[in-house]
């Protein structure tokens, strides 16, 4: 299994798409923040998911999700996907997207690069353990991240 990108650009630059769930149920969201590396001697991806947010339920309740990765003129789509909740509107319609089985989770038709991830770790990213600076600028509203750890169990690219 093979992955090469420029991390940094790619997420915080570029965005991607975090989906959890089933074809009969699932949720997206578009992130920014997030990780790739080594842990406990397998790939893994780090994603985090604020407790307020629609698509932690899903994290919740499934054992897999995906890290998905678009060509740029996909943008305004994942605009769309981050900025409305799926609780409101029927995102996956409003976006566009072809939603796509992709092994116990879901994708997208439209993804580049789909990441296929086995939840391993889960964790509340906790006030105490940040620099003051980093809660006053992101936590003010006290909506906490949860910090999901995945193994990278597939890739699948177009």
């Amino acid at each position: 299994m093979e992955f090469t990108t420029d991390i940094f650009s790619q997420l915080d630059k570029k965005w991607a798409l975090l989906t959890a769930g089933t074809e009969d149920s699932f949720n997206t969201m578009t992130v920014s923040w997030g990780g790739m590396g080594t842990l406990w001697s397998m790939p893994v991806v780090t994603a985090y998911v604020r407790v307020s947010r629609y698509t932690h339920e899903f994290m919740d309740a499934n054992g897999y999700f995906t890290l998905s990765f678009y060509p740029e003129q996909y943008r305004k789509q994942l605009g769309v996907l981050g900025s409305k909740s799926g609780r409101d509107i029927d995102k996956m319609h409003a976006s566009g997207l072809t939603a796509l089985k992709a092994g116990q989770s879901m994708t997208f038709e439209e993804a580049e690069v789909t990441l296929v991830c086995r939840k391993l770790f889960k964790q509340r990213l906790e006030p105490q353990n940040m620099p003051k600076d980093v809660v006053d600028r992101f936590y003010g509203d006290e909506d906490w991240h949860d910090m999901y750890i995945g193994e990278v169990v597939d890739i699948i690219r177009k």
